[in-house]
């Protein structure tokens, strides 16, 4: 038999530029009546930045996988590259993480995903461009312990279905689904098979209000009626306020979020190192309420680095981090 996986990621792969902007040629404004931001440059003009770092095999579920790993599961990635200089510069980063590539396709013909982040501060608007890579779920020998599900190209809406119908076929294999802009905007109607095999969900407050297409603001309701839609656990965060957790019991568990040593440098890869170590503390065999004091730590420290990965934990550093905890940093019931 075949090694069997704790964690495969499912989802496309990146090359993140992040160009930091020059605040004396780029500015931000706010509208009062939405709350919307807008980037400003000069249109026409040549406009000088103060620096570029370029990060390789980033990622919704490449991020997930690297974060599963370093907190010590045997994790693999489903993804697909192009044949070209960075898609052979994001299979040896993998590697060095030791996340297994078996399942990770490269196509001649294709081009490997490549964004540009702008980065304003600790925040950022990012330009991206996916290619039309085929979606085909790899045929797992043996099937893994989790699956671990998040953002794909717009073409890739059956692809949702072909996963729903290997978990419902593999009750073994639990599904955790972190949506992506696009899979938000199809809804839970049009995803309903995969929303009703899911094990673990996580999204944001907004987004949870945008899925629920509610005004409803209140997370303790949104939070019970994402599980009315098939999600055994979901989960929701809500930035400064924490995030919250409805277990297998109907029990709903609020955690605050672990104080930042320093101000954040950037917020990219904030969500997924949340989403990625409370799954992880899971699969561990921690329950719920002690899941949800796993992700706060990882965001924290992630938001201290450029890009989504330089700032994950390992599970010894981790384990530091719960240790020297302020005293109401604490899961409680709601």
């Amino acid at each position: 038999m075949s090694q069997q996986y704790d964690f495969v990621a499912i989802g496309d792969i990146v090359v993140d530029a992040f160009i930091q902007l020059s605040k004396e040629h780029a500015t931000v404004s706010k509208n009062l009546d939405t709350g919307l931001k807008t980037l400003e440059m000069p249109f026409g003009s040549k406009l000088p930045y103060e620096d570029v770092t370029v990060v390789r095999a980033v990622g919704n579920s490449p991020n997930a996988s690297v974060s599963a790993h370093r907190l010590g599961l045997k994790t693999a990635l489903v993804a697909n590259l192009g044949d070209d200089r960075n898609g052979k510069d994001c299979m040896e980063a993998l590697r060095e993480e030791g996340v297994h590539t078996d399942y990770v396709k490269v196509h001649e013909d294709k081009d490997t995903n490549y964004h540009y982040v702008l980065r304003w501060g600790p925040e950022r608007t990012i330009l991206i461009k996916h290619e039309k890579y085929p979606y085909v779920l790899p045929n797992f020998e043996t099937p893994p312990r989790y699956l671990y599900f998040s953002s794909i190209g717009e073409h890739g809406v059956d692809f949702h279905f072909e996963i729903a119908d290997y978990v419902k076929a593999n009750p073994e294999t639990k599904l955790v689904f972190q949506p992506g802009t696009f899979q938000i905007k199809l809804g839970p109607e049009k995803l309903k098979p995969l929303y009703e095999v899911t094990e673990i969900f996580f999204c944001n407050k907004e987004e949870a209000m945008e899925i629920l297409k509610t005004k409803e603001q209140d997370i303790p309701t949104l939070i019970r009626k994402m599980k009315e839609l098939g999600p055994n656990m979901p989960v929701i965060t809500d930035g400064p306020a924490g995030a919250f957790v409805v277990d297998e019991n109907d029990q709903a568990w609020h955690m605050p979020m672990y104080p930042d040593p320093a101000p954040p440098v950037d917020r990219t890869g904030a969500g997924d190192s949340f989403s990625s170590t409370f799954t992880a503390a899971i699969a561990l065999g921690f329950t719920p309420a002690e899941a949800l004091a796993w992700g706060p730590i990882n965001s924290m420290s992630v938001v201290q680095h450029i890009g989504a990965q330089a700032g994950l934990l390992t599970r010894d550093k981790l384990d530091e981090y719960l240790k020297n905890a302020p005293e109401d940093y604490k899961a409680r019931k709601i």
